[in-house]
């Protein structure tokens, strides 16, 4: 069985190493036995803000974020107790099932998380390839090329009520919602 969490991080630049993930929210979107999706039972969640791990940011990251390195410097959790305690939560939560991550679009989140994964614990809980893009399975279901799958172009029935906040958690929620929508939805 898959067990979907949907993820979403927020940064301070472009790209994992040289720049720093300052936060990662983390939920669990439903889970699929080959034949039918079910949504969660109870809303269960992980999320933690990080110390930065280099000297490096872009300021309009930071604006846009509105997260506080300074402030971060002090108070975020070691990167390396962060991700042990996200995969323990995440194992935990899958049970006999596969985690497998859920992002809109994936290739931010998932370059992040795998970065941060495999440098602090050498191990991924998602293994090497246990994801699922939303933004390319609403494009697949709506029959729309993928540049015309970006979010703002979804149908109102697929949009979740909660607006996008740029903070992690709610973020990774909104995703779950509408990856869950998405499964459901015959395309029509």
């Amino acid at each position: 069985m898959d067990v979907y969490f949907s993820a979403d991080i927020e940064t301070d630049g472009p790209i994992p190493g040289p720049y720093s993930m300052l936060a990662f929210g983390i939920a669990i979107a439903g889970t699929f036995d080959g034949k039918r999706f079910r949504r969660p039972v109870e809303r269960q969640t992980f999320y933690r803000e990080l110390r930065p791990i280099s000297t490096q940011f872009q300021a309009e990251a930071l604006r846009i974020n509105g997260l506080d390195r300074s402030r971060l410097m002090c108070d975020g959790a070691e990167p390396a107790t962060a991700m042990r305690e996200a995969a323990e939560w995440i194992t935990s939560v899958a049970g006999a099932g596969e985690p497998v991550l859920v992002a809109y679009p994936l290739s931010f989140d998932w370059t992040w998380l795998y970065w941060y994964f495999m440098n602090f614990l050498e191990v991924s809980p998602f293994n090497h390839s246990r994801c699922l893009d939303i933004k390319t399975a609403y494009a697949v279901k709506a029959h729309v090329p993928i540049a015309g799958a970006g979010r703002a172009k979804l149908p109102k029935n697929l949009l979740p009520a909660a607006p996008h906040t740029h903070n992690a958690l709610d973020d990774a929620l909104e995703q779950a919602e509408i990856f869950a929508r998405i499964f459901e939805w015959d395309g029509q």
